[in-house]
């Protein structure tokens, strides 16, 4: 993780959470996201815990721009000792040019994992079976947003570093948009994830389109968090 990348991150988070409606609950977001207790962010502080519920909560005033900077300091702080897992995993989304509204997580593997592997992290069940059997890596995306606000090249940047990932769909409906989508580009993934719906709500095209195009297509109710933490459980 470069120095340079570790800042636009810091900037990445600070901006959110001076500019949120509820500083608080962005604040809470972020922490929770680098999967930090409030009792290790308190220490890393010196404060007490209670300091920093009272921040997330709102029951503190919003906090400033220097209260801000110290949180952002001890969160990147602890992980970097940890591992540094998941400033990379946000810092390639932010150096991407990716807003973390759109891609909500994106990540190669060390190696190739069996994509019964992945569905079983995330709660999926399997409606087509694709061409290929392993996935190197994922995407995590909102398929409104990203459908909304990027191009066919942006798309495929999204992709990482190989089509050989599966791309998991979030806030879906019935699929339609996030498949017609992949129709149109030029790059088909391993596999592809609707997060939210069950196979009544599935559009009616959809595993045919997954089919014509050799990817597998899984469908998953969990939690969005828990669909998260298992994906980052993943080698």
């Amino acid at each position: 993780m470069t120095r340079g990348g570790r800042a636009e991150l810091a900037e990445k988070i600070a901006g959110e959470i001076v500019l949120s409606d509820d500083p608080g609950a962005t604040l809470r977001k972020w922490r929770t996201d680098f999967e930090i207790p409030q009792t290790a962010l308190a220490e890393e502080l010196d404060v007490s815990p209670s300091v920093i519920s009272d921040y997330e909560s709102g029951r503190r005033d919003n906090p400033g721009v220097d209260v801000v900077r110290r949180v952002i300091g001890a969160l990147l702080d602890i992980d970097q000792r940890q591992g540094g897992e998941h400033i990379r995993q946000h810092a390639r989304v932010v150096l991407a040019g990716f807003d973390s509204d759109v891609v909500q997580d994106l990540r190669e593997y060390a190696a190739n994992i069996p994509i019964e592997r992945l569905y079983e992290a995330v709660g999926a069940t399997e409606l087509v079976a694709g061409d290929r059997d392993t996935v190197a890596g994922h995407t995590v995306l909102d398929s409104i947003e990203v459908i909304r606000r990027f191009s066919n090249e942006e798309f495929y940047t999204l992709y990482g570093e190989s089509t050989n990932r599966a791309l998991v769909f979030t806030n879906v409906t019935d699929g339609e948009g996030a498949m017609v989508a992949l129709r149109v580009v030029q790059f088909t993934p391993h596999a592809v994830v609707l997060h939210g719906i069950d196979e009544a709500d599935l559009w009616e095209h959809a595993a045919e389109l997954a089919r014509i195009e050799g990817f597998s297509l899984a469908l998953t109710d969990a939690d969005l968090q828990q669909v998260l933490d298992g994906l980052r459980g993943l080698p």
